[in-house]
Order: C-alpha cells, then structure tokens, then sequence
C-alpha cells in the first residue's frame, strides 16, 4: 500500500520538474521588480538609459519614409528599449513599424545593419502604435543584446502624414531615409538613398544591465550638443565622459545621456522648451538617473532678449537642484564657458557670466562644481577661450576642448548617494 507521504513526494516532485522550465525559459528582463512609477508599463530595475536626444522642435512630417536614425550606446545590456516621441507635434503620430539592429562595424556613414542583428520593435505586443499629442511612448524590450559605445540603427516608418515630426535638429549624426514604404526590416541599407543630420522621432534608448548602477543626465546648450566637434565621431564631451566612465569596473560605471540642445535657454522657451520647463521629459523621465550636470546660461545672458539679472539664473538653478533632490538625483553646477570676441560680448553681460559663475562655485546649490570655465579659459585672457580649443567664433569648442571638458569632471562626485528609480511613461495607441 502506497503512504500518503509518498503520494506527497511524488507530487511535489513532478510540479517542481513541471516549473522550473519555464521559469528557466523566461527572459532576464521578465521579472525585473514591480512597477514604481504611476501607470508606467514597465519596471526599472535592471534598466538604464544608454543614450538620449533632447527634442528641440519640429520638422515637416515624412508620411512614407522609413527614418533610419544611428545612435550611440554609452553602455551595453541584454536588451533593449526605445523611446518615440510626439512631445511637440500636432496630431497623433502613426508609426508602422520599428526595428533596431546593430550598424555595420567601422561604418558610421552606413545604413548597413549587421547580418542577423535586426529586431522588431513591439509596442504592448503590436508592431504598430499611435503616439498622442503631447506625449512619449516606451517600446516593449527588445531582445538584442547591445554592446556599448557602438551604433544601433533605430529604424521607424511613418505611413501617413502625421503632421510635424518631433526631431532632434543638430544630431552631429549621419542618419539616413527610404522614401518609399517600409523598409524596417532591411538589413542591406540600399532602400536608403537620403540622408539627414537630424533625429527624428527617438529621444530615448534603454538597456537592460543589472550590473550598471544608473546613469548621469548632461542639461545643455550647443555645447554640450557638441556644435564644433567632429560630426559622426561622437566627441562631444558627453561622449568623452562616456567614454572616461567605460574605463572603470563594470559596477561603477554610468550611462550617460545627453539633453543638450543648441540655442536652448535657462529661463525662456525658444529652441526647444527651456531647461526648467524639459526637466519632467529630459532628465526625470530617464531609466535610473544617479546625477545631474547643469551646464547652460549663456544663450540667456547674450541672446535677444538678453538675461540682465544673475538672481533670475540663481533661482532657476535653485529649482533644478530642489526637484533633483527630491527625486534622489545628485546635481553637479557647471560654470558658463568664456565668450569673449563673440559677436554677442558685451562688457555688461561679462559681468552677468562672472556673478553667476560665482553664484555656481560657492551658493552650495550644488552637490558639486566642475568648473568648465576654470579649465577652457585663456590665461593671457581670461574672458576668451583658450585659442587651442576654440573653433573660431569664440563660443564653441573643438575636439580637444570638449575632451577637456570631459576631463575635468570628477566621476567620483557622479556615484555619491544613491538614486530614486525614473518613471517611464507607458506604450499607448
């Protein structure tokens, strides 16, 4: 006579042979901790944001264009998600379909994917998705794994005319389109036969790396757009931080996401919402944000109308570091660059630069200060930019100007405390 207890066993035995399957099938990213943010469709633990364009306006919709976008990772995961937006259109935006795949190597002017790379970009499981008025959607993760500092191909196709496109304007980047029809899912990039140096529609990709601890988020101009670096090269000064921070063990190391915008301002909206009205969009909504580096105000001080007031900077970046705070992120002041011989100095607005600059090092709004100003000043004069760094109109900075931007930054100011998981808005349509 067979013992209840054995009968017991033997169940036992034959569920856990029965679970263990499939929990063992499940992808690494299925179970990533329970949701933390408002109606977000999606968790963050494991996520982290490799790369990021801030939008900065809109351009004539491309109804019947595949846009092939080339961005690039600052770290890697085994997975991956991509952020759409229509944060500025006018209609809902209809997007046909999405891929992303790994470009070809040592080619970063080719539409080429690497054989077998392409992966279909699913939104709540469709393929297709509309994107409302106003607002981002985030994409289900997509299984590829993403190497850092390498390029991806984000390829969407808009079927319909959608009205404006929500685009990033000085990509740096060479990026390519297909007018005729969807060709998503092409590897061999022959279909592409224009180009254009804008991103258009993708302001975000995810990775997922439970070893990455977070990521630091760049608030800037053009110069931290990287107006003067080389194009297609990836050497504005995020990406040399980038770069500087892949040096470090895996579990120190940061993404890092760029949310410059050239012409943006502090204080007023013009070329792209002002960095006080993007924070929600640019930096909070980001995957796992750690910190912070503020580093803008020159737009406000020599643009039209012009910033007279150095208590008009102080209290904005008052209230960039209170909501930074308050979410967890660390927030790093970077002082306003020398501008001298441009043709927007004035001795008055020098003295706005100076009073804020100082405002910067030494109010203790700041968790930290990398004084951007100090290291790219001329010595002889200390109101221009050292002649080695300058590109010519005295405001902009090459190659080796932006390395040493890069390089003045200290990485330890960007892993002290800890931060508050990001929401990340949900997939509609």
């Amino acid at each position: 006579m067979v013992s209840i207890r054995h009968v017991l066993s033997t169940l036992a035995v034959a569920l856990t042979l029965t679970l263990v399957p499939l929990t063992a099938a499940a992808p690494a990213w299925a179970d990533t901790g329970p949701d933390t943010g408002p109606a977000s469709g999606h968790s963050y633990r494991g996520w982290v944001g490799t790369w990021e364009a801030a939008a900065s306006g809109t351009a004539p919709g491309l109804p019947g264009n595949s846009i092939r976008n080339v961005v690039h990772t600052s770290v890697g995961g085994h997975a991956a998600r991509i952020r759409v937006s229509n944060r500025l259109g006018t209609a809902p935006l209809e997007l046909g379909a999405a891929t992303v795949a790994l470009q070809e190597a040592g080619a970063p002017k080719s539409p080429n994917a690497i054989a077998g790379t392409a992966r279909p970009a699913t939104f709540h499981g469709r393929t297709s998705v509309t994107v409302p008025v106003g607002e981002d959607v985030v994409s289900d993760p997509v299984p590829l794994r993403v190497p850092a500092d390498t390029n991806l191909l984000i390829t969407l196709f808009t079927p319909n005319d959608s009205g404006p496109a929500t685009y990033h304007r000085s990509a740096l980047q060479t990026s390519f389109l297909a007018p005729d029809g969807d060709h998503t899912a092409d590897e061999d990039g022959a279909a592409f036969t224009a180009t254009t140096s804008s991103w258009y529609y993708v302001t975000g990709v995810d990775v997922f790396s439970p070893r990455t601890p977070g990521s630091v988020v760049t608030l800037g101009d053009s110069i931290t757009d990287g107006s003067g670096s080389t194009a297609s090269a990836n050497r504005r000064w995020p990406d040399r931080l980038a770069a500087r921070l892949r040096e470090l063990p895996p579990g120190r190391q940061l993404g890092v996401l760029n949310a410059g915008i050239s012409g943006n301002r502090v204080l007023l909206d013009g070329t792209g919402p002002s960095a006080l009205s993007r924070l929600d969009a640019d930096v909070f909504s980001r995957s796992n944000v750690r910190a912070l580096i503020v580093m803008e105000g020159i737009n406000d001080i020599k643009g039209n109308p012009n910033q007279t007031d150095p208590a008009a900077f102080e209290d904005a970046y008052r209230r960039i570091a209170e909501q930074a705070h308050a979410r967890g992120i660390r927030v790093i002041g970077g002082t306003i660059t020398p501008y001298g011989g441009n043709g927007g100095y004035t001795e008055a607005r020098e003295s706005v630069r100076q009073a804020v600059n100082d405002f910067i090092r030494n109010s203790g709004t700041f968790d930290a200060v990398v004084d951007f100003d100090a290291v790219v000043r001329d010595p002889a004069d200390p109101h221009r930019i050292l002649p080695a760094y300058d590109t010519g109109d005295h405001l902009h900075f090459n190659d080796a100007g932006l390395q040493a931007m890069a390089d003045a930054v200290d990485l330890a100011q960007l892993r002290a405390g800890g931060p508050r998981p990001a929401p990340v808005a949900a997939a509609k349509g």
